[in-house]
């Protein structure tokens, strides 16, 4: 059997963006940003449409991203043990709650304003409600806040919206292919179910997960772990729920040393996969669709800032986080991602509406830009010379675990 494929070219391209992207996150290290955005315009002058687009690697990052998600995701489960995910999922369900409130109704009431109908109202409500778990996940790394206080706030609000998916993702198919009420149902049930039997599983039987990949020698650990991690995520996405969920959750369910020397041994596999997560984003993107539905993406997109900060602001200061801490939370909600694209991705194979696709691309893209930016400011030293003057100065609550 042959292949098309030309494998020389491939490894040309993929070898030539990569070491691009070597030289662009040190030059954004050198400007104290993160590389995120540099990342996606790399992604986007070299997509269909871009300047020099490149056919024979976007397989390889299309794969490639995909892996970087779950990676990001299973390495953010790996700080937490399942005692506190299930006390913080019930400590921040209100704040879920407001989150999903705030964040809906803006997309829904645009899109009925624009005339989309009813079905699309309906899509654009998940696409502006659903934060995206990787790009947020990749930033608390960069900055450094995995320990601070507003991250355990931030993450149950990620795991809260990626559970949701599962209910949200089979309703949303149903209406757009106008599936019957028993055929919707049957998906969300199993659905459900899938997310119910890995909580029950991690929760119960985290000890075991872990013995059963432990090993001294760091090759076996490390297929342990990515093995698993890449099966439960792909066994998740087969029955409709989000391999985001999968992979936290495994991360969640292995503890104690093992998740310490994994945590070890995976950090440079998620570093490359991440920048091939960003890069294929780009890649996607045909920057020639994206004028005509600008000025709309952009308006909804600094309603919706504003929504995500409210809601990080309530999450945090529910239990007394001090106001940096608040802020933090707050604009480390903003980008919106993968999920924000499988739902246009979704509404438009089915013939929703044809400028949802690039209205979800202009959005998505300025939301990540735009979140990656502002994540950064409660830490500058002219916000908080602001609050000082202001005599808002940050509590100690906002120092780091």
């Amino acid at each position: 059997m042959q292949s098309d494929l030309d494998v020389p070219m491939l490894l040309i391209e993929v070898g030539a963006l990569l070491f691009g992207l070597s030289l662009l996150s040190r030059l954004a290290r050198r400007l104290a940003i993160s590389p995120i955005p540099l990342y996606l315009l790399v992604g986007l002058a070299f997509g269909s449409g871009g300047l020099l687009p490149l056919s024979d690697s976007e397989e390889f990052f299309k794969v490639g991203a995909q892996i970087g998600v779950v990676l990001l995701l299973v390495m953010l489960g790996l700080e937490y043990t399942a005692t506190e995910l299930v006390g913080n999922l019930r400590r921040h369900t209100p704040a879920g709650l407001a989150d999903a409130v705030l964040n809906t109704l803006p997309g829904a009431g645009f899109a009925l304003l624009l005339g989309w109908g009813p079905v699309a109202a309906v899509a654009v409500a998940g696409i502006t409600w659903i934060s995206s778990s990787g790009v947020i996940a990749k930033l608390l790394g960069d900055l450094q806040r995995v320990g601070n206080r507003e991250t355990p706030v931030i993450i149950s609000i990620l795991v809260i919206e990626d559970l949701a998916m599962a209910f949200y993702l089979p309703v949303l198919a149903a209406l757009v292919v106008g599936a019957g009420l028993l055929a919707g149902a049957t998906t969300l049930v199993v659905a459900v179910g899938a997310v119910l039997a890995v909580l029950v599983l991690a929760l119960r039987f985290g000890n075991l997960v872990s013995a059963l990949i432990a090993a001294k020698e760091a090759e076996a650990l490390l297929l342990g772990v990515l093995g698993l991690t890449l099966l439960v995520a792909g066994l998740a996405e087969r029955v409709h729920v989000s391999a985001a969920v999968g992979a936290f959750l495994v991360g969640i369910a292995i503890s104690g040393p093992v998740a310490a020397h994994a945590t070890r041994l995976l950090s440079p596999l998620r570093d490359l996969f991440a920048a091939a997560f960003f890069v294929f984003f780009g890649l996607a993107t045909d920057p020639t669709e994206i004028p005509p539905v600008l000025l709309p993406a952009l308006v909804l997109a600094a309603l919706t800032t504003v929504t995500k900060v409210m809601t990080g602001w309530y999450a945090a200061g529910r239990i007394g986080i001090g106001i940096g801490g608040r802020w933090r939370a707050g604009l480390g909600l903003v980008p919106r991602g993968e999920f924000s694209v499988v739902i246009a991705g979704l509404a438009v194979a089915a013939g929703v509406e044809p400028q949802l696709a690039p209205f979800a691309t202009a959005y998505v893209l300025i939301t990540v830009i735009a979140g990656t930016l502002l994540s950064r400011l409660p830490d500058s030293a002219g916000f908080k010379r602001a609050l000082r003057r202001s005599g808002r100065d940050a509590a100690p609550s906002d120092a780091t675990l």
